[in-house]
């Protein structure tokens, strides 16, 4: 099994973007040490006080510069906000400065009335599945320079290495999403973090639906990684301890409150106690939106997970309220997979 990371850049307490950025910098270049095969950033828009990982393009240009090897990518760029041209050009850029190692995660995502409005995106699309089928495809075949002859942008260059062209990703959350990156024949991630009972069937939909691609870029049989939310400790104990930031942020955001993380005590007092350990062994429809686990418990987890939906990579995001913490625990599950360092 593979293990990958995608990071949100949580602005800590009494912090600032800066050291937001500076601790996923160094969760980076901790990943590519341990062995991890790739590292993604987020988008989230309207938080920047809470979280910085606004704009990944710009972030993922930071660490192509503070990184040597290991993939990197968007976790994901909306693709409902932007011009696909636009799009490829920056993950064009991108793959020019960190040749043949960035992966363009393809998503789309809402904000509030407010974000949208300020981002210029129409709420009001007919079709959105539709819609966003087209720009995915758009946004492949100018990375790809894929145009035919003739076509208004056959003429369009982006900028580009001469290594591996950036590798495309559909990124959701939803069978529908995995239906859409079937049809294109593209690479499938599921966010399993927000939706983890609907992962099972959503990869049934991505191989029902799945056609070799015509796109370059594209892939001749299904490619699939799901995204777990998962903290490790030394034991079962602590780590549902630390597990409890999450959970209080995901009541948090069922009130309305997004983006905030609680310190561990702060966390346990929101719940009224410690979160119980996760379960050994868990059914498809048990999956919580949160695992922990010491190093054996939460490969154990990871393994059941990637078997149940038939994938080999799993990419872990977490929510913990302290960057050492964060650090220990991919240390930690990095070792209970066997992940070779670098």
């Amino acid at each position: 099994m593979d293990l990958s990371i995608v990071d949100l850049s949580p602005v800590p307490n009494d912090g600032t973007a800066a050291d937001a950025y500076s601790n996923t910098v160094d969760a980076a270049q901790q990943a590519e040490r341990l062995g991890y095969c790739r590292f993604w950033v987020a988008e989230h828009h309207g938080m920047g006080n809470k979280l910085a990982g606004t704009t990944p393009e710009v972030l993922l240009g930071n660490l192509a510069a503070e990184t040597d090897s290991i993939r990197l990518g968007s976790g994901a760029v909306l693709l409902n906000h932007y011009s696909p041209f636009k799009v490829a050009e920056l993950f064009g850029s991108l793959d020019g400065l960190a040749p043949g190692r960035i992966d363009a995660g393809l998503g789309r995502a809402n904000g509030s009335p407010a974000v949208d409005r300020a981002l210029g995106t129409d709420r009001r699309v007919r079709n959105p599945d539709e819609d966003h089928a087209e720009k995915i495809e758009a946004v492949v075949s100018h990375l790809y320079d894929s145009y035919p002859d003739g076509h208004a942008y056959s003429d369009l260059e982006i900028p580009r290495s001469d290594a591996e062209t950036p590798v495309p990703w559909v990124l959701g959350s939803s069978p529908s999403s995995a239906a859409l990156a079937g049809e294109l024949g593209l690479r499938y991630c599921f966010a399993a973090f927000i939706r983890p009972g609907l992962a099972t069937r959503s990869f049934e939909e991505y191989r029902t639906h799945f056609e070799s691609s015509e796109l370059a870029g594209g892939v001749d049989e299904p490619q699939g990684m799901v995204a777990v939310n998962a903290v490790c400790a030394e034991t079962d104990a602590e780590a549902a301890r630390l597990r409890a930031v999450a959970e209080a942020s995901f009541k948090r955001m069922e009130r309305g409150v997004v983006g905030t993380t609680p310190s561990v005590e702060e966390a346990i007092d929101e719940l009224g106690a410690v979160p119980e350990p996760t379960p050994a062994t868990l059914d498809a429809g048990e999956w919580p939106r949160a695992i922990s686990g010491s190093p054996e418990t939460l490969n154990n987890l990871l393994e059941q997970l990637s078997d149940r939906v038939g994938v080999d990579e799993v990419m872990i995001q977490h929510v913990v309220g302290d960057h050492a913490d964060a650090l220990r625990s991919h240390e930690l599950l990095a070792d209970g997979v066997g992940l070779t360092p670098r």
